[in-house]
């Protein structure tokens, strides 16, 4: 006989009955600093950013306020991490420093369902609310779903469309978000709380350990723990970060961050007209089941004007030149080279025998060069010399910029370091997108000068 099937699920079918008294928030009072996000939705805001210390409470306040809400209008309920992974372990397994799991905030007698492997609650009949831990490294599960509450934790780690993609859905429906984080740089979460301060339909907060005490009026976390922590080794970058909300600093292992830092310092991320004059090269990052990136360039002089962004996924060549007239009508694009990795002259799976590359240019999407094979570290080191010279169009590479600010290395938790490698997320389809561009810039630096090749760059137009 076969092993029976696993069981991860515990399912109460029984109603509520009818004049059922249970109190909500259930096994929760919120402390007085957390009052005003816990009552911000209650005060008529459907939108709010709380940016809070380290262990400042975010995520038992967040979560009891979720399941208010899902007490009070039956709809599906959205609690989003950067990963599941890590929403599984804080918040489905985790529990408070009174050791209270975070998930008994859901009273039993309203539960109908908790299924361990989806990370979902259900509760009973008439409310028929459902909850679930998600992560934004995998949104695309998420499309076509309709939340009337979101959460998003940590979001200045997270992929920000995601919230591009669920704004108008909860402007139809009459939704509500909330963002919680602490920072990470200037990055959008950085972009997302300066809004939210002159914006009053927004609610707004920011709280550091100067801000929060206990209920005794003990501070949350105390100057010697601080300091515990600063002779331990904790830099005073990441000190001022986590606990007194700056940011100012860069993201922990990012590659790339400092040198974004001091684009922006230099003026180097604003508006970026499109030259008419100049051609349009485009460099890629070719995407199978990920993401396909493409970075717009334009180069005048040594300078490198990355003038535009696209990133979608799923898609064929056919989509991609269809986005790459739509912004040659739009905005006087004219093309000169398209840069793809090395792999682009690899044999496509459709069964025609044709590389990537003859496909791609039998729609249109010509001349394409393939660049040279580059490992990984001397890619970046590359690109780090190559953000000197280049200039951002603040808006329409909006979120080509949020990845090279967020590009990061892996983090180690068992032995607490970081590895050598990237961690793979949102931020990478970008980064690896402007590596490659960083890669053709240098393949074309080193060629040897010629006469033809000291002529002035011409006009693609004609």
């Amino acid at each position: 006989m076969g092993s029976p099937d696993i069981i991860d699920e515990t399912v109460d079918n029984t109603p509520l009955r009818e004049g059922t008294d249970i109190a909500v928030p259930f096994n929760y009072v919120p402390r007085g600093y957390q009052e005003n996000g816990y009552y911000a939705l209650e005060e008529g805001y459907k939108r709010g950013v709380s940016v809070w210390h380290r262990r400042a409470g975010k995520e038992k306040t967040y979560l009891n306020v979720t399941v208010r809400e899902m007490c009070k209008r039956v709809g599906l309920y959205y609690y989003l991490f950067p990963e599941k992974a890590q929403g599984k372990k804080i918040l489905w397994e985790g529990k408070d420093r009174e050791g209270v799991a975070f998930m008994d905030h859901f009273p039993e007698p309203l539960v109908k369902r908790r299924n361990n492997t989806d990370l979902l609650v259900e509760l009973k009949k008439p409310l028929s609310s459902t909850f679930q831990i998600c992560g934004t490294d995998d949104w695309d599960s998420l499309m076509g779903t309709n939340p009337v509450g979101m959460v998003f934790s940590e979001f200045s780690l997270q992929d920000p469309a995601v919230w591009d993609y669920f704004r108008p859905i909860l402007a139809e429906n009459g939704g509500w978000a909330i963002f919680d984080y602490t920072p990470r740089g200037k990055n959008h979460g950085h972009k997302l709380y300066e809004m939210a301060k002159k914006n009053p339909k927004w609610f707004c907060e920011l709280l550091t350990v100067e801000d929060t005490k206990r209920p005794d009026g003990t501070p949350v976390i105390t100057q010697e723990a601080i300091q515990e922590d600063r002779d331990s080794g904790m830099s005073e970058e990441m000190i001022q970060q986590e606990y007194y909300c700056s940011f100012e600093g860069s993201i922990e292992g990012a590659y790339y961050a400092k040198q974004m830092d001091l684009a922006a310092k230099s003026g180097r991320i604003g508006e970026v007209p499109h030259d008419a004059a100049t051609c349009v090269d485009t460099y890629w990052d070719l995407g199978m089941d990920d993401s396909m990136t493409i970075w717009f360039v334009q180069r005048i002089g040594r300078a490198c004007h990355m003038i535009d962004y696209y990133e979608n996924s799923g898609e064929g060549f056919t989509f991609y030149k269809n986005i790459l007239d739509d912004k040659r009508i739009a905005h006087g694009y004219s093309y000169g080279t398209h840069y793809m990795p090395h792999d682009i002259n690899t044999r496509d799976l459709s069964g025609e025998g044709k590389t990537r590359k003859a496909i791609a240019e039998g729609l249109g999407i010509s001349p394409i060069e393939a660049l040279p094979k580059l490992g990984l570290h001397d890619g970046i080191a590359t690109a780090r010399a190559t953000l000197s010279l280049c200039y951002f169009d603040e808006v329409k590479c909006e979120h080509g910029i949020n990845a090279l600010r967020s590009y990061s290395k892996e983090w180690d938790n068992k032995l607490k370091v970081f590895k050598k490698k990237p961690l793979h997320n949102w931020a990478s389809h970008g980064a690896d997108g402007f590596r490659y561009f960083a890669i053709g810039r240098k393949e074309a630096s080193g060629k040897v000068i010629t006469k033809s090749s000291l002529m002035p760059r011409i006009s693609c137009m004609g």
